[in-house]
């Protein structure tokens, strides 16, 4: 029956916020505590005798719900011939509109299990209720303010079921419908977990597990059962769930309490009791320093007779410890030997340096950053030591790219840019240069989508102090930033705020770009290079030599706008493998290890023993098996495949990671581990190093 007592006066209308088959949606607020509600305005005289019933059974269904995660009911009352209903509003928009704003960048699997555990226990309080939804799609989830909570609403073709008795009507959204509706099969409970296995399915791909063009080629679809699987970067149990819930036979879909009983469940509802009261915590990105050490320890290996340092590090002492999944080494900057950063559980498998910025992308795909402790967090520590109360640097994950896998990240000097698996661009920090690429010169705090770039696959991003180059995979290369000495390769000296396609030379096919200071790098898939920019010193290899003699005037190249072959010998013959640029010099890697050094030698930093300067390219003799190598401001830094890392050049507060001064000549650093390792990453930048570690795991010994 309706209810009559309540009066429109109580409430205060706003605006409409939608409009149906059955009528209109508007925002209101109500007068006695000024709370905002819905009034849904049914305008029942037009209406057919179902539609009336449609009507009243949706009043029925909100007064039996009582649940957070479903939209509460208030009230309902007839207004000019119409039924007004009056509900919560959640302001946080749909479930669709949230997955619809990803643009292709995947949630992560505790985003997705966060939400679905909510939808998971408001389903079970209907069914409990005897209630089927029928309806139950994304538009139809909706989130509070802070898109943490989920509520479901719209219930306007629920059906109550007064016995054991199951539901023949055909209805609900087609994308959603089970194949046993499709058959004209009665409805049951398990329709709606097909349902919600639809809804599971496009939490963890951003689209519906089934679309087409017309009716007809949906119903094959779905009585088919086909769908594109489930990313793998997701667990094994997350996709199988899926699956069982997609299941064609009814009887073999899980039922909800067996859904809430699996182990992948069980962290995510626990946490709703801790995390959900609490909408502004920050569910998904926990600071690393919260996180219990060695909790999700995994022992593949052990070092004997080490202990636990104050900062998390190991040390020699009697207890034993599993092996960390990586470290991470920093020097420089009064830093004058290797300072291991706090890291706790979490490996990290590539790192990048800027002016301020020490970051790295971990295996599960995260960006995570080190930074000082502000002024007062404890006593100042001294430059290189590692065992102390208070760690010398903090780290933490970075806020704003929940449900976004990171691949690579690169910094600039105040600006970071991070390429995600799905080829998409995100650039946050300084906008000045326009090296965000968000075609303006505003600062952005958090991640932010290179929208210019959404229709390409990007498959590699480099940062200069100033600029940017990216290739997709489709071997384009695009630039934008600071434009002068021509280090855009535009042909010009043209700053800009957004990406510019970039010309490359006919049959050159780039395969990875780099930026330096004031020039860039063009490697192709052939080991052809190609650079642009600032030739200064020579540190790109445009002079045009042929043997050990200096070139004349005439063969020395002092700035290029487009991007134009290497022309100095040794460098222009060899297969280079990898390639590094400093402020004043550079340093290769060839195909059989050697190492070649180019440009300024004001502090010894191209390692021929001596500071003369020369224009022609230098080869280490005494360096064999590189792998890897890397330049500051005036020091390099080289790595070979056993893991031995060199450092030579300017040694002026800690640069060469030891407690000494200039070194013309590569000497090893030492690195606080007590196990074979390899090294997965290294960055330079002006006076830092940052180096990445991971330990050489026995196939054998106590688990």
């Amino acid at each position: 029956m309706l209810v009559e007592a309540a009066k429109m006066e109580k409430y205060e209308k706003i605006k409409v916020v939608g409009r149906g088959a059955f009528g209109i949606v508007h925002l209101c607020r109500r007068r006695t505590d000024g709370a905002l509600v819905i009034l849904k305005e049914i305008p029942v005289e037009q209406m057919t005798r179902d539609e009336r019933l449609a009507a009243q059974n949706e009043c029925q269904v909100l007064k039996l719900l009582n649940h957070p995660n479903i939209i509460e009911y208030y009230e309902n009352f007839l207004e000019d011939k119409a039924l007004m209903i009056a509900m919560e509003y959640a302001p946080g928009g749909t479930l669709a509109d949230y997955i619809q704003k990803r643009c292709n960048s995947l949630l992560d699997e505790d985003t997705i299990l966060h939400f679905f555990v909510q939808i998971l226990l408001a389903l079970h309080h209907v069914h409990n209720k005897l209630i089927l939804h029928r309806d139950l799609k994304t538009q139809n989830i909706l989130l509070d303010k802070h898109q943490m909570i989920v509520k479901i609403g719209d219930f306007g073709i629920s059906k109550i079921l007064v016995s054991k008795s199951k539901a023949y009507t055909v209805v609900g959204t087609p994308c959603y419908i089970s194949p046993e509706l499709c058959e004209g099969k009665p409805y049951n409970q398990r329709s709606d977990i097909w349902a919600l296995g639809c809804v599971l399915y496009e939490l963890a791909s951003l689209k519906r597990a089934f679309e087409a063009a017309n009716l007809p080629a949906l119903v094959l679809k779905i009585m088919s059962g086909t769908f594109a699987p489930v990313s793998d970067r997701y667990s094994p149990e997350l996709r199988q769930l899926v699956l069982n819930m997609l299941n064609l036979d009814p009887s073999k879909r899980p039922q909800l309490s067996e859904i809430m009983a699996q182990p992948i469940c069980t962290r995510p509802l626990l946490n709703l009791y801790t995390d959900v009261g609490n909408v502004k915590m920050r569910r998904i990105e926990k600071p690393l320093s919260a996180v219990q050490a060695g909790v999700h320890a995994r022992p593949a290996g052990r070092w004997p007779n080490s202990r636990l340092r104050a900062d998390g590090t190991l040390g020699p002492g009697k207890m034993v410890h599993a092996l960390p999944l990586s470290s991470v080494y920093t020097w420089g900057s009064g830093i004058s030997t290797p300072l291991r950063l706090p890291m706790l559980n979490t490996e990290v498998l590539q790192v990048s340096l800027g002016r301020t910025q020490k970051m790295g992308v971990t295996k599960s795909g995260r960006l995570i950053t080190w930074e000082a402790p502000s002024v007062g967090s404890g006593e100042p520590a001294l430059p290189g030591a590692t065992e102390q109360i208070q760690p010398q640097f903090i780290s933490r994950f970075l806020e704003g790219q929940s449900g976004v896998t990171i691949k690579s990240v690169s910094c600039g000097d105040l600006f970071t840019t991070c390429l995600t698996d799905r080829g998409i661009i995100m650039t946050f920090g300084s906008g000045s240069n326009g090296c965000l690429g968000h075609g303006n010169f505003n600062d952005v705090a958090q991640p932010k989508i290179v929208e210019a770039l959404l229709g390409y696959e990007l498959v590699q991003v480099s940062c200069g102090a100033s600029h940017v180059l990216a290739v997709t995979n489709e071997r384009e290369v695009f630039a934008w930033g600071r434009g002068d000495n021509g280090r855009l390769g535009l042909n010009s000296q043209d700053s800009f705020s957004s990406p510019q396609q970039v010309c490359m030379p006919e049959e050159f096919e780039p395969q990875r770009v780099l930026c330096g200071v004031d020039c860039s790098i063009v490697v192709g898939v052939r080991h052809t290079i190609l650079a642009c920019g600032s030739n200064r010193f020579n540190k790109l290899g445009l002079d045009q030599i042929a043997g050990a003699d200096e070139p004349p005037p005439s063969d020395q190249v002092e700035e290029v706008h487009t991007f134009s072959p290497i022309q100095s010998a040794p460098l222009n013959r060899e297969k280079i493998v990898y390639i590094d640029i400093g402020t004043a010099h550079s340093a290769a890697v060839t195909e059989t290890g050697r190492c070649l050094t180019f440009g300024s030698n004001q502090h010894g930093q191209l390692g021929c023993g001596t500071r003369r300067s020369s224009r022609v390219p230098y080869l280490l003799p005494e360096l064999q098996g590189i792998t890897m190598a890397t330049c500051g401001d005036a020091f390099t830094l080289a790595i070979s495949a056993d893991g031995e890392v060199y450092t030579w050049g300017k040694g002026a507060r800690g640069r060469l990671g030891r407690k000494e001064e200039d070194s013309g000549v590569p000497k090893a650093v030492q690195l606080d581990e007590s196990h074979p390792f390899t090294v997965s990453s290294v960055a330079c930048c002006h006076g830092n190093t940052l180096l990445a570690v991971k330990p050489l795991l026995e196939e054998s010994g106590p688990r």
